[in-house]
């Protein structure tokens, strides 16, 4: 049964890099599916954070020549901003009824968008909005851990092209999780059980995140839109069941 689970986590890993590789997010969602299954939260958690760090960094490399610190700073200071508020919030709001609320949300977008099609391009807000965008990303980072579904949405919405998009909030969730992984370790809340299952699936992590980047620079910015509206979709469901 232990080999049986160990096999379930490195697959688990691997669906879920491909899954970052081709569309830049939803690492931890896929993977908690199955790493939650197999393992206690206590641990599980922070295999999650570590393996999501990893494929965050290879895809951030890959794509690092269309990285632009200027659009990408307001993010990443509304977000440090909003975090110890979100921790803060945990007192006062439910976390479960939240996440249901935010799966709803998620949901509803994702389907009017397919449906829809094509929106024209928000150009309003400027860098001031951005920040106000990467704040509340930030804020549900640290009451829910869900910190990329709203910059994701809104680089979409923005009508960047795909690698503009992914040069936003693949570094802002990276920050954000690296933020929640160090928080972890100064608990030292991190087990050697979570360690040997890191090392376990690290492999699965690397080629599934390299194959996700193949697919990636095989499609156009209409199917890429498609396909993040896609896992934003699965990720409401995943958040409401």
């Amino acid at each position: 049964m232990e080999i049986a689970g160990d096999l379930w986590l490195v697959a688990g890993a691997f669906v879920a890099a491909f899954a970052s590789g081709l569309a830049g997010f939803a690492f931890a969602l896929v993977a908690s599916a199955t790493f939650l299954h197999f393992r206690d939260p206590i641990d599980a958690t922070p295999l999650v954070l570590a393996a999501s760090l990893l494929a965050q960094c290879f895809s951030i490399w890959s794509l690092r020549a269309g990285l632009d610190w200027r659009r990408l700073s307001p993010f990443l200071v509304g977000g440090i901003i909003g975090i110890p508020l979100g921790i803060a919030l945990l007192k006062l709001v439910p976390a479960e009824p939240l996440k249901q609320a935010i799966g709803i949300f998620l949901i509803a977008y994702a389907s009017l968008r397919l449906l829809a099609g094509e929106l024209r391009p928000i150009a309003a807000g400027g860098r001031m909005l951005d920040g106000f965008v990467g704040f509340i990303g930030g804020t549900m980072g640290g009451l829910a851990g869900l910190s990329g579904a709203v910059p994701t949405i809104w680089a979409g919405l923005r009508g960047w092209p795909k690698d503009a998009q992914r040069a936003v909030y693949q570094p802002y969730i990276l920050a954000m999780q690296a933020a929640a992984l160090l928080a972890l370790l100064s608990q030292d809340a991190i087990g050697p059980q979570a360690v040997a299952d890191f090392w376990l699936c690290l492999p699965a992590v690397a080629l599934g995140v390299w194959l996700g980047l193949k697919f990636y620079r095989r499609i156009d910015d209409k199917q890429f839109s498609r396909i993040v509206l896609a896992l934003l979709l699965a990720s409401g469901v995943g958040l409401v069941l």
